[in-house]
């Protein structure tokens, strides 16, 4: 069998050196026009297996990029609650201006079971605009993991103690994780 399979690649090599028109002539087996000393083409040189891995891999990145793509898509907040040990939960964004005001908001969040867990991102530089002109300030941001059905009550927890006028509250859905940390999450906080 190993001799049969050394005899296709030759083959395979003495015809990639025959021009392509001449593959469909009557002639089209004839012997090669290349000297003997020549290499053989570089696309049918035996390859490491490190190149094979890496077209196997390139190749399995095209069927990743889409694959996954569906797989997230069918992880839909209705089917996270129809599982029943997770429901819809969201993520959400609020600045603030300071650490001590980040650890007092977190808490009150946390001990009224509107969050799961709040993480203080410190050394965050906000440019926007306010007030008819560019504003620049340092300020720290809370991650606030929550079931989506609280966005609401949570919304008006953080307005209501907040510094600024006008806080940041941006929720974005947690469309799949760590099964184990979604039903933490539920499991950590008031159903509404």
């Amino acid at each position: 069998m190993r001799g049969k399979r050394e005899t296709s690649r030759i083959e395979m090599v003495l015809l990639a050196g025959t021009p392509f028109r001449s593959l469909f002539s009557p002639g089209a087996v004839a012997a090669p026009r290349r000297t003997a000393t020549a290499p053989p083409p570089l696309l049918f040189r035996r390859r490491s297996p490190l190149t094979g891995a890496l077209l196997f891999l390139s190749l399995g990145a095209v069927a990743g990029c889409v694959l996954p793509l569906i797989w997230v898509r069918s992880l839909s907040s209705a089917q996270m609650e129809s599982g029943s040990t997770t429901v819809p939960s969201v993520v959400v964004y609020v600045t603030v201006p300071n650490r001590e005001a980040g650890k007092k908001l977190a808490g009150s969040i946390i001990s009224e079971k509107l969050a799961a867990c709040v993480n203080i991102v410190p050394g965050v530089d906000s440019v926007y605009w306010w007030e008819g002109k560019v504003q620049s300030d340092a300020e720290e941001l809370l991650i606030i993991k929550t079931r989506e059905s609280l966005l609401d009550a949570l919304t008006e927890h953080v307005k209501a103690n907040h510094e600024y006028d006008v806080p940041e509250v941006i929720a974005l859905p947690i469309k799949g994780g760590n099964l184990k940390y979604l039903e933490w999450l539920k499991n950590s906080t008031r159903e509404n």
